[in-house]
């Protein structure tokens, strides 16, 4: 599974303030200039130039690379230096400790588990947490010195310090998902004031795709600069699945938590409960997921805004909510259990992207009712989530045409206090 690009090389920049850091960039060897000057054709030499990298150890020519064994654990000595996590003695959810037990899946198991950590009772151990008491952890250093991309040596000022970094994620503006258990990605930054980042979806389906299969797809996207990566797996052994790609992916992933939570009540909506879903998020935290698609926004009094669209609820995860308040008439559990849900995501500095579950599916639907009352209860559960010191961005908006742009992006800044927006 080895990765090479021509005319570059890997290369790893030490930090400052953490010298003991390797931050992986590519160095790519650029074409001499030319010019003609009394005639003659004069070569002129270019520098090289450093660019962002997001494929990991797979570009590095000195690595051995074994998907059976997962990646390197960059991150844990960091983490483990700060003191305030502790290692559990097994898996706590209900579902996870299933799955080990369940010797027929022995084949499909990810061999080289390493125990969950977790926050340590009273401690807070989020990126956010630090950085609103003023600490520059190595992970807000290693991203200020990836976005820079060698500017200092070029001559190029720039304002992105570890100190900018750190005051960004205070904020709120900027979010660093970096769960505790996923040790193996490299720390990178989301925000308006970094660089544009591109997430990509993969996922096996009922009828087809195999672990291996997904773990290739993972690697390709991390070849071809996918920044983050969603597991969307709705299909078979989809604990397993997740398990070899977080363990052999060295950027952030994220998931759609009641995707699963969905399979284990055999697909009927109606099924669902908090008690499931809970377990479900403590079951991905536990495994290394770094952010959670979570649509709390869905509420009982707004699912028939929808009743007036072209398209109604194109979202996977917005219907199968909507169907759930419906059917029971109630408020949704995601919404009722947002703190808690909070309080469980900051014992793994988990982030949450607010999903948009009525965005709209047409432009004939666009900035309706519905998008926006969601759009407005995400600005108050984001401001629910940094009281809990858990990183948070919001997604939007849909199906949104040309000149409906500027109005969508102003309400969002101004009813989401400026947190991120993942388009």
């Amino acid at each position: 599974m080895k990765i090479t690009y021509p005319r570059s090389e890997k290369v790893y920049l030490p930090g400052k303030l953490f010298p003991e850091l390797r931050v992986a960039m590519r160095k790519v060897e650029q074409v001499p200039g030319t010019h003609f000057a009394d005639g003659k054709k004069v070569i002129t030499p270019n520098p090289d130039v450093y660019v962002y990298d997001t494929s990991g150890p797979f570009s590095d020519p000195d690595m051995e690379i074994d998907l059976k064994k997962g990646l390197p654990r960059l991150r844990e000595p960091w983490i483990l230096s700060r003191g305030d996590v502790e290692q559990l003695p097994s898996m706590t959810s209900e579902y996870g400790r299933l799955r080990r037990a369940d010797r027929a899946l022995d084949h499909l198991r990810f061999e080289h588990i390493t125990l969950p950590y977790r926050a340590k009772s009273g401690k807070s151990i989020t990126q956010m947490a630090y950085a609103k008491q003023g600490i520059i952890t190595p992970e807000m250093e290693y991203v200020a010195i990836r976005e820079n991309m060698n500017c200092a040596e070029l001559g190029i000022e720039t304002h992105i310090t570890p100190e900018f970094v750190r005051q960004e994620i205070a904020a709120g503006r900027a979010l660093l998902p970096a769960n505790i258990n996923h040790p193996e990605a490299e720390p990178m930054i989301i925000g308006r004031n970094f660089l544009v980042k591109i997430n990509t979806n993969i996922g096996n389906s009922a009828t087809t795709s195999s672990i291996d299969e997904e773990v290739e797809k993972a690697v390709w996207s991390c070849k071809w600069g996918g920044d983050t990566l969603m597991d969307l797996s709705t299909g078979e052994n989809i604990h397993e699945t997740r398990e070899w790609i977080i363990r052999n992916c060295p950027v952030p992933v994220g998931t759609v938590p009641i995707y699963q939570a969905l399979e284990k009540v055999g697909g009927k909506a109606e099924n669902l409960s908090w008690e499931i879903y809970r377990d479900t998020l403590i079951e991905q935290c536990e495994q290394g997921v770094d952010y959670f698609t979570i649509h709390a926004g869905i509420r009982r009094h707004n699912v028939h805004l929808a009743d007036k669209r072209l398209c109604g609820i194109v979202s996977r995860g917005g219907s199968i909510m909507s169907k759930w308040c419906l059917v029971h008439n109630r408020e949704s559990f995601l919404y009722e259990h947002f703190d808690d849900i909070c309080d469980i995501l900051a014992q793994y500095d988990v982030a949450v992207s607010l999903g948009d579950g009525l965005r709209p599916g047409s432009t004939y639907d666009a900035n309706d009712e519905a998008q926006f009352a969601e759009l407005d209860t995400m600005g108050e559960l984001v401001l629910r989530a940094w009281k809990k010191n858990v990183q948070a961005f919001i997604e939007g908006p849909g199906h949104v045409p040309m000149h409906k742009i500027k109005e969508n992006m102003e309400r969002q800044i101004e009813k989401c206090h400026n947190a991120p927006f993942y388009t």
